[in-house]
């Protein structure tokens, strides 16, 4: 039986403390990638990265785009035959607002009943460094790794990772790999390691809706003029039939189904609805009937309504028929479904149940192509004995609710097989104030993905 191996595990646990302030440090940067007032933080984010590469025993350099940069670690001191491993992360960071939810500030990391609360620290800060940790402890124990590595680090992911494909296209020689191995999720439940087998994809919208040149008194002007407010207000009523199932026509004509082993599996995990919905803190479950809470999130397709604007939001009373309104729009998507045929059948859609009176544009922000793995050979065979050594049980088999872009790119461009191994938990507010990430798993996974080093060792290309 694989166990995590003992100098590696002796040079974790006497470095912890210095660790556990370098990760602090890194989350003090405000890297957000969608506020340009940011820009500064997130280009810092992109050089300390850089920094604490070298610092643990890779070249790295960081390269511009026309957006975030890109960083570039890399280590190729392995025998001739090794294999090459890509790790794959983001430093950039969603915004922190609303910021008076926040228990403790968002860039100031603090530890609360063994939980990490900051801006980034599950998402993805801290499971990025956790890699470059373990190849740290590799290095300077052993002074070499049993494989070639490479480590690319983004600072767009929240934004859609708009130039990380024509990167790796542009440098898919340097880049060339065996295998890519990304950390961005969570595990099943606590104790419980995963191996990531699916994501959805991603189609976001912005739907606007302008009526009147400027805003109107509503009682000069109220019952004539058509209102965008409940123009808007009607169109994404169409969205969603009584079932709960999504009514825009042609929708789910490319959606595979999933295959009867792995709906199985589903039902084996120990999954419990109403601690879900707790957890969520909501009334209660919706959603498309006829399925289950999983494969809700893991194998359907979903339209969701992410924020709206219009008229007079302030306080007190002002009596204004609003001139335009705005609704942000997230589709996740299933195989086989593609964001820009969604796009194609959201924009038909609203421009036919648009009222008379608005004129409604629909814009396609970014999006993802969803991604869909069988979890056979070396690659998935050392993650499942790494796993089990960190955390003393078996892994088992997951799907995500969420989007990673890039995933489909690097299997499209490198060909190489992507091993998603997350160490977040479910609940952990990834994207929301009081984001926190388990202490224990942030060591837990240094061990695993130290492990996991010496398992890929011992494979072949």
């Amino acid at each position: 039986m694989t166990v995590v191996p003992a100098d590696l595990d002796a040079y974790l646990g006497a470095h912890d403390a210095r660790i556990t302030q370098e990760l602090f440090d890194f989350l003090r940067i405000p890297s957000v990638s969608a506020r340009s007032e940011h820009d500064v933080d997130t280009a810092h984010a992109a050089e300390w990265t850089a920094a604490s590469l070298r610092a643990a025993g890779l070249e790295a350099t960081v390269h511009q785009t026309a957006g975030h940069p890109v960083v570039v670690g890399e280590w190729r001191g392995a025998p001739a035959g090794a294999q090459t491993v890509l790790v794959y992360g983001h430093y950039d960071v969603q915004p922190a607002e609303p910021l008076e939810l926040w228990t403790s500030p968002a860039f100031e990391p603090t530890v609360r009943d063994g939980r990490l609360y900051a801006r980034g620290s599950v998402d993805d800060k801290g499971q990025l460094f956790l890699h470059i940790k373990a190849l740290e402890a590799h290095l300077a124990v052993r002074g070499k790794l049993p494989c070639n590595v490479i480590v690319l680090a983004e600072g767009e992911e929240e934004v859609g990772s708009a130039h990380l494909a024509p990167f790796i296209e542009a440098n898919a020689q340097r880049l060339a790999c065996d295998a890519v191995v990304i950390s961005d999720s969570a595990m099943f439940a606590p104790g419980l390691p995963s191996i990531l087998s699916s994501l959805r994809g991603l189609a976001y919208f912005e739907i606007n809706v302008q009526g009147p040149a400027q805003d109107l008194h509503s009682g000069s002007y109220g019952g004539a003029i058509v209102n965008p407010a409940m123009a808007l207000a009607r169109i994404l009523s169409t969205f969603h039939d009584a079932s709960g199932k999504i009514a825009i026509p042609g929708f789910y004509d490319a959606v595979a189904e999933w295959p009867a082993h792995v709906r199985t599996q589903m039902k084996s995990l120990p999954f419990d609805d109403e601690h879900f919905r707790a957890e969520a803190g909501s009334p209660a479950l919706g959603g498309e009937s006829g399925y289950t809470v999983l494969e809700r999130l893991w194998t359907r397709p979903t339209c969701e309504v992410n924020g709206l604007l219009s008229g007079y939001t302030g306080e007190g009373a002002k009596t204004v028929l609003p001139a335009r309104a705005m609704a942000k729009v997230s589709c996740r998507l299933v195989p086989d479904q593609d964001p820009a045929e969604i796009e194609r059948l959201m924009k038909a859609h609203v421009a036919n149940v648009a009222p008379a009176g608005v004129t409604a544009t629909v814009t396609h922000l970014h999006g993802g192509r969803p991604w869909r793995a069988e979890l056979n050979g070396p690659l998935f065979d050392a993650a499942r004995r790494a796993l089990a050594a960190a955390f003393g049980t078996e892994p088992v088999i997951t799907g995500e609710g969420g989007s990673i872009p890039v995933v489909g790119d690097f299997a499209r461009i490198l060909h190489a097989p992507v091993l998603l191994v997350g160490f977040g938990l479910p609940g952990e507010n990834a994207h929301a104030p009081d984001e926190w990430m388990s202490m224990e798993n942030f060591t837990t996974g240094m061990r695993a993905i130290a492990t996991l080093w010496d398992e890929l060792g011992v494979q072949t290309p």
